[in-house]
């Protein structure tokens, strides 16, 4: 029996980088909820701009923020993980030696970035609904960061790779969705942040239903019994799920819900 749904944000439950969710979402935890299981949102989203896509219902559920950086309830943190400064400071250098990218650098209250950039900056803002704040110089905020991350429009796997080469013994390195890397502390993802929650809550793998879209997903889907990959999903997600739902255009996730647990 399924006691936990946990789903990826962008490019699951909705377009990337919009806050464009179908409300339907909103009365199925609630039906959830009425039977026992607690869903969590999952995503390398910023806290605030996760509570902002869920508000009606965020009391109700789980979020694990900044690929599992950093994961809350009610309001309160339930685990966090912050980058080696030294690491952060190294990584932060290599960054802003890209061409053609964008950085900025998390802490579980607020995101920050020194780009003049105001395209990217109203991405972050108006499209993630972040909580953003700009400054002249990233490297004092490298001694309490939970994630690092790089925009680039396009060649974002080709960056990955590098960037995993380069950091990938030190950092979880984590190409997710089209046009981001992130990098987490090594061994940090939503698969070991659910398997945080699973133990807390005293709930099986085998009791647990995930779905995602993107690399950064794998973990989480591994840590469910029940896996599936949106039609839409990276290749390699999809030979990681078990399962296959119809496309997030489609709205796969409610679909299969609905169908399975309803």
């Amino acid at each position: 029996m399924i006691k936990l749904v946990v789903s990826d944000i962008d490019g699951t439950l909705l377009p990337e980088g919009t806050d464009r969710i179908n409300p339907e979402i909103y009365e199925i935890i609630r039906e959830l909820k009425e039977k026992g299981i607690m869903f969590v949102a999952a995503s390398g989203r910023q806290y605030a701009s996760m509570r902002h896509v869920f508000e009606p219902v965020a009391d109700d559920i789980i979020f694990i923020a900044e690929n599992g950086s950093n994961v809350m309830c009610r309001g309160q943190n339930m685990s966090s993980s912050f980058i080696d400064q030294a690491v952060a400071e190294e990584l932060l250098e290599c960054m802003r030696a890209q061409e053609n990218t964008d950085i900025f650098l998390s802490t579980p209250e607020t995101l920050y970035l020194e780009t003049p950039n105001q395209k990217f900056r109203a991405l972050l803002e108006e499209g993630y609904h972040n909580k953003v704040e700009r400054v002249e110089d990233l490297l004092p905020y490298c001694s309490r960061t939970n994630k690092m991350s790089i925009y680039r429009e396009s060649g974002i796997d080709k960056l990955g790779d590098e960037l995993r080469e380069r950091f990938g013994t030190r950092l979880n390195v984590a190409v997710a969705g089209s046009v981001w890397v992130d990098f987490m502390n090594f061994g940090v993802d939503k698969g070991n942040a659910l398997s945080t929650i699973q133990r807390l809550m005293k709930i099986s793998v085998e009791e647990t239903m995930a779905f995602g879209d993107n690399c950064n997903d794998i973990g989480m889907l591994r840590q469910a019994g029940e896996s599936y990959a949106v039609a839409n999903a990276h290749p390699q997600l999809k030979e990681a799920a078990k399962h296959m739902a119809p496309s997030q255009e489609e709205n796969g996730v409610l679909q299969v819900i609905r169908e399975k647990l309803l």
